[in-house]
């Protein structure tokens, strides 16, 4: 039970940080290469925060928050006038990016490595199925389950997620119809870089927080879009918890081969079913 606790943990947080991915690239076609140091920066800006204040949910706010904000002065001010020219300038400018974000957390925090304290209601264990589990892993299921709930919410039966589709699928005729374009996809972006400051968040207690969080777990978190299919969110939910299951069991069972299972999980992917596994066409939610 334990492994399998882990594996969903572990598949939440990959879907908290690689449904803003996919969000960004099914409605501006943007490949963003900082995600991960976006993802950085809320583990630093939700560390800082709880060891002023002491207060977990003020760290988890600031976070999210202010780093939404940073993806929307990178769409604003960076991105907005290269999506008339091809992908690689994008490619380069978010890669640019990362080493912005890197140097100024060097700066703030240094090079150190920092541990957030466990939230003192969460930082319990529990006996389950004659395990025992940590009580924060169960809150990252369930909080992940909540923000999973909530995005489709938004996107499906909201009117900005109706935007959003409209935009995504014909931008050039939201602009026709007078509708505000450019401000959409703003909003998403933030978003997307929001939930990207959201996971590195959550998993602040869990990991430690070092300036390897940028290139290391993004990895994954390309993994998981390219098996879930660029830009569907349903097929990332899948594909998260996949590679946190197949991560999981990995680690227990044969700790040496769960790089080499994922990376040939891709690769498979790629040359058999380019379009994910769980789609049979990569769409917006």
């Amino acid at each position: 039970m334990s492994t399998v606790i882990i594996g969903l943990s572990l598949g939440m947080l990959l879907f908290l940080l690689a449904s803003g991915l996919t969000l960004i690239f099914g409605m501006l076609g943007v490949i963003n290469f900082a995600h991960g140091a976006l993802y950085m920066l809320g583990a630093y800006l939700a560390f800082d925060i709880q060891l002023r204040t002491g207060s977990f949910i003020a760290g988890l706010v600031v976070a999210t928050a202010g780093v939404g904000l940073v993806g929307v002065a990178m769409e604003r001010l960076a991105l907005r006038p290269l999506y008339s020219r091809p992908h690689f300038y994008q490619l380069i400018l978010t890669f640019g990016f990362i080493l912005v974000i890197s140097e100024a957390v060097k700066i703030i925090w240094g090079l150190g490595y920092q541990e957030t304290p466990m939230p003192a209601l969460l930082a319990g264990t529990v006996e389950l199925a004659g395990s025992t589990i940590p009580v924060y892993r169960l809150f990252v299921i369930i909080f992940g389950l909540l923000v999973c709930a909530a995005l489709f919410f938004v996107l499906e039966k909201s009117t900005f997620g109706m935007l959003v589709r409209a935009a995504s699928s014909d931008g050039e005729m939201v602009r026709i119809l007078g509708l505000p374009a450019a401000r959409i996809r703003s909003a998403v972006f933030g978003m997307g870089a929001a939930l990207a400051g959201l996971a590195g968040a959550i998993s602040a207690p869990l990991f430690p927080i070092e300036l390897g969080m940028a290139t290391n777990t993004i990895i994954d978190c390309f993994i998981v879009v390219i098996l879930g299919g660029l830009g569907n969110i349903r097929g990332v939910v899948a594909a998260s918890l996949l590679i946190g299951m197949v991560r999981a069991v990995g680690y227990t069972f044969m700790p040496s081969w769960v790089d080499i299972l994922t990376f040939a999980m891709l690769i498979a992917t790629l040359l058999t079913r380019p379009q994910g596994l769980f789609s049979r066409q990569a769409r917006l939610a």
